[in-house]
């Protein structure tokens, strides 16, 4: 589908430094793909805030040996 949109120059001259004015559309056509899953991956994250209590963890009382504990554990990570 063809679709109108108005660009200033200098961000024209941009997309053509960096695609070639005969690679126009393909260019905007990924930027807008990449920004549409930046978008969606922000609203997963942000629907996912509070999920986690702040209180009441295995790692309260001392964060860093609980990592430590988690990572000798991985046998991927020592081996």
């Amino acid at each position: 589908m063809r679709v109108h949109i108005e660009l200033d120059d200098a961000l024209l001259a941009q997309i053509d430094q960096r695609s070639g004015a005969r690679n126009r559309s393909r260019f905007i056509r990924e930027a807008i793909s990449s920004a549409l899953e930046e978008s969606a991956s922000w609203d997963l994250i942000l629907s996912a805030r509070g999920a986690i209590s702040d209180a009441g963890h295995e790692w309260d009382e001392d964060p860093e040996a609980w990592v430590s504990h988690q990572r000798r554990a991985d046998v991927d990570r020592v081996g």
